[in-house]
């Protein structure tokens, strides 16, 4: 993974079983290949059989152009150039307005506007600065400073800046909102049993044609980056998202002390705390994959906290370290997943 990808892969595929049925077509399709700096892979079960690799490299292509920090021509990266004002498709607007909301809704622990210090402390694609107090809060300010868009008379779209040096960073919600736009079209062409995983974050629609749920393993936290992976525990699912955030892969070290990727928005440092992944269970990929991140922010405490404020959002799962071991806490919801997974 490159570093397009700063928070890891955190939940992948345990497995799955092929099984015949008649209308679904014998075998399901597989299709995997390179996406936002990542892996995806598609399983699906269609009658025709057919090859959408195609399509789905060109979908995957087009959201690229609208929201990679990685493509130099990106929508993304003209919005972060010098400029008060821009004009912006639906589709970055959509993205926006979803990210101001879970920044709303999550009490600021997510914001995408924190792209100058993800690239200060060497996230992107620049070098990692020493920051003192004073260029953290100027930077910091440039992630608190008003963003916001603006529909003019005939149609267009504008993105507005307070100030010219702002930018945004959707990296916390672009590959959960790449897999629910694959989901639109796959269920656009008549298919109703797949599943849809872009670099861990997952999406399934349907059953297996024999009336299983899709079995998805969320990894257990490893020591260092440089570990093998392992499964935690396993859940089902079916018309449902699961996506990870975690602290263990993506970080940097300093006089021995470990400084994870994620960024606090209050303080513009790095978290602190103990807690090493959060899982969410959500209908939709990119509301996940975006509270993931904010309750990565807050630590599973706060977010333990959140949860118990917030009943709609039911289907959560901590890892967190204590004296060096794992130590790990589950929603109700959540715990029955895993429970019925075994």
């Amino acid at each position: 993974m490159n570093n397009y990808v700063f928070k890891l892969v955190a939940v992948f595929l345990l497995t799955f079983f092929c099984f015949s049925c008649g209308h679904q077509g014998t075998a399901p399709v597989r299709i995997s290949g390179e996406a936002q700096g990542t892996y995806y892979s598609v399983i699906y079960y269609d009658s025709l059989q057919r090859d959408l690799r195609p399509q789905i490299d060109s979908l995957l292509d087009e959201f690229d152009l609208t929201a990679s920090l990685w493509v130099d021509n990106s929508e993304i990266c003209h919005v972060n150039g010098l400029v008060s004002s821009i004009p912006v498709s639906p589709l970055f607007a959509d993205i926006f307005q979803k990210s101001m909301q879970i920044e709303y809704e999550t009490d600021g622990c997510f914001n995408c506007r924190i792209a100058p210090l993800v690239s200060a402390y060497g996230f992107a694609r620049s070098q990692r600065m020493e920051l003192n107090d004073q260029q953290r809060d100027s930077l910091l300010e440039l992630c608190h400073s008003r963003v916001w868009l603006d529909t003019l008379a005939n149609g267009t779209i504008m993105l507005k800046k307070q100030f010219p040096e702002a930018k945004l960073d959707f990296n916390a919600i672009a590959q959960g909102y790449s897999v629910d736009l694959l989901c639109d079209y796959l269920s656009s062409i008549g298919l109703s049993s797949f599943l849809v995983d872009v670099g861990g974050e997952v999406r399934t629609v349907g059953h297996k044609p024999n009336g299983d749920s899709w079995i998805v393993g969320v990894e257990r936290p490893s020591s260092d980056k440089y570990e093998g992976r392992a499964v935690e525990v396993a859940v089902g699912l079916s018309n449902l998202s699961i996506v990870t955030s975690g602290s263990y892969r993506k970080y940097y070290e300093k006089e021995g002390v470990r400084y994870s990727h994620t960024i606090d928005p209050s303080t513009g440092r790095p978290v602190a705390h103990t807690t090493l992944s959060a899982s969410v269970v959500d209908s939709m990929a990119w509301r996940a994959d975006a509270l993931a991140t904010a309750f990565m922010v807050m630590g599973h405490e706060r977010a333990e906290q959140w949860l118990s404020s917030h009943p709609e959002v039911s289907e959560a799962y901590f890892i967190y370290d204590v004296n060096g071991c794992n130590a790990h806490f589950a929603t109700s919801s959540f715990q029955a997943r895993i429970d019925n997974a075994k």
